[in-house]
């Protein structure tokens, strides 16, 4: 039988579970069997060894009730949870896979076991030919009919489960991906929103705003000195911006590095030109909206 998790692919899946609800190990064999299907359970010397790893790393901790230990989830067991979220979708693809393969090779025994019981039955038909059929001939085609059976369900109940999962899989992907276009173009726009007010009135910020986007050139020293309100539109955000930020992906990470690349680039500007009080009250309520509307977009429920 083909492993049912690939090597590292149980430790995810521990984090995953634990979660979901702090558990203690008793339970987290349970759950596993039920993703299953019943058709696996993992043994306590394979389960315990991997919480006890965990813990040892601090990933995990755990306390004591009633006797046994109740593990939950560290800080970081879910950051790496998080890091690893592309991963964890393959993962789910991999266990209903599992179970498909889980399946198959009980349907296989299953008709293995059908087709002996088949022979065994017609050399006993052979021999007693002669005879009435007796309660145990009844009995003994009663056990293959449900045998039949209890194989055609198993093998639908997998099947379904399967298509489920690729389903959701798909769909996660697709949410991310679009999630992440939607905080791309969020940070674009909330740039540009910094550019244009900040333009208004010569300040620091206006200039970091126009520089970050590609649309100022002003230097420090006609940063600090007032000028005229321009009668000239902002500079539109640019189209390109962070488009050499190269893709891994995984849509979290990426947008990691977006968000890395708005900080990196804002902080440069404000440390070369300086940044008044006025302009910061001005840039929190700017960022605070960012973050709202970023935040709101990224919700799997909007």
């Amino acid at each position: 039988m083909p492993p049912v998790f690939a090597h590292g692919r149980l430790r995810l899946y521990l984090l995953k579970l634990l979660d979901e609800a702090p558990r203690h190990g008793y339970e987290v064999i349970r759950l596993l069997e039920e993703r299953f299907q019943g058709l696996y359970a993992p043994s306590a010397g394979t389960v315990y060894p991997r919480l006890a790893k965990l813990e040892s790393e601090g990933l995990v901790t755990y306390a004591t009730e009633g006797g046994r230990k109740v593990y939950s989830i560290t800080e970081a067991g879910r950051a790496e949870l998080a890091d690893r979220g592309g991963e964890l979708a393959d993962l789910e693809l991999e266990i209903r896979d599992s179970v498909s393969e889980l399946a198959a090779e009980i349907r296989a025994d299953v008709s293995g076991a059908a087709g002996d019981l088949r022979r065994e039955l017609r050399a006993a038909a052979s021999a007693s030919a002669t005879q009435v059929e007796d309660e145990g001939w009844k009995a003994a085609k009663e056990e293959l009919r449900k045998a039949k059976a209890e194989w055609k369900e198993q093998a639908r109940r997998a099947k379904d489960e399967s298509r489920r999962a690729r389903e959701e899989a798909q769909q996660a992907r697709r949410q991310a991906k679009e999630a992440q276009e939607r905080a791309r173009e969020e940070v674009q726009r909330i740039a540009g929103q910094l550019q244009e007010q900040f333009a208004k009135s010569g300040g620091v910020l206006g200039s970091l705003a126009g520089a970050w986007l590609g649309g100022s050139t002003a230097t420090p020293s006609s940063a600090s000195a007032p000028s005229a309100p321009s009668s000239d539109a902002a500079p539109a955000p640019d189209p390109d911006w962070a488009r050499d930020v190269p893709a891994t992906g995984d849509p979290a990470r990426d947008l990691d590095r977006l968000l890395d690349r708005f900080r990196d680039d804002i902080r440069d500007a404000a440390r070369d030109r300086g940044v008044t009080a006025a302009q910061l009250s001005q840039a929190r309520a700017h960022l605070a909206a960012a973050a709202s509307r970023i935040a709101t977009d990224l919700d799997p429920r909007g």
